[in-house]
């Protein structure tokens, strides 16, 4: 009965995860516009979404934010952590903590925040004769603001396992401080730049809050622009899209649990 109990409670845990995005794979297919009436199977949908330039326009526009604001984010959060590992112990804990406070602050709290600077600043170029345009320019700024935190406490534990003597003895042998950086330490704090680099890249993606704050007309990110479109009623394009992007990171999270299996095997063949 115990068992029945747990396997039960595993499965009504599995079918609230997924029954929402059955639906709406289900749904994709439907030929009725409707949601309450199955029209037969259709993929009039998926055609339909590949000639919405506006949808297309906003996937465009999050991949392209997600995979810049992702690598700048990874660069100068990866300085900031070398810059950091370097400190003194009382002064490396203080500005931890300062790089801790934008992941512990509510993410209005943030968003509103940069909207006030952009206009702050907007402000004081105009007695210049300058302007800030809220736009494609500020969303980009400002997920790299909220990214850089989660880059610095990737790299962090890696560069703290970093053996210093190796990087010493580098340099002992006539090799640059650069030359030294990107051939010793860069590669053992690779993993942790790599997850940095992931981990910002879907934090972009999935933003919504942030990027409200700091757009400007015209420019639409997917999760802004669903936003928008469930004031008249979501499309069922949005359908399609949804379960598009689903399957494609169902298969990278299949190819990356698959490739450590592949190597194991053959480690274990080599060595017998």
């Amino acid at each position: 009965m115990r068992s029945f109990l747990k396997k039960f409670y595993l499965f009504f845990i599995f079918v609230l995860l997924y029954a929402p995005i059955i639906t709406l794979i289900v749904l994709s297919f439907n030929s009725s516009r409707t949601r309450a009436k199955w029209g037969g199977f259709s993929l009039k949908w998926y055609a339909a979404l590949f000639e919405n330039e506006q949808i297309l326009q906003a996937l465009y526009n999050t991949l392209l934010i997600a995979l810049l604001s992702a690598l700048i984010a990874t660069v100068i959060g990866t300085m900031a952590a070398l810059a950091l590992n370097s400190m003194k112990l009382r002064t490396r804990t203080f500005w931890m903590s300062m790089v801790n406070i934008p992941m512990l602050n509510a993410e209005i709290v943030t968003g509103i925040s940069l909207m006030m600077l952009f206009i702050a600043l907007g402000n004081f170029l105009s007695m210049f004769g300058g302007s800030v345009t809220f736009g494609f320019t500020t969303i980009l700024i400002g997920h790299i603001t909220f990214n850089l935190p989660y880059v610095v406490l990737s790299v962090m534990p890696k560069l703290r396992q970093v053996n210093p003597s190796t990087y010493e003895a580098a340099l002992d042998i006539g090799a640059s401080p650069v030359y030294a950086f990107f051939k010793v330490v860069l590669p053992d704090i690779m993993p942790g730049v790599l997850s940095g680099f992931l981990l910002a890249f879907t934090l972009s993606l999935d933003d919504f809050v942030i990027t409200h704050f700091v757009k400007g007309p015209g420019v639409d990110t997917l999760s802004t622009k669903i936003y928008s479109e469930v004031r008249k009623g979501i499309k069922p394009e949005m359908y399609a899209l949804s379960t598009l992007v689903f399957v494609a990171v169902l298969l990278l999270l299949l190819i990356i649990n698959y490739k450590p299996k592949t190597k194991k095997a053959g480690n274990t063949s080599e060595k017998y």
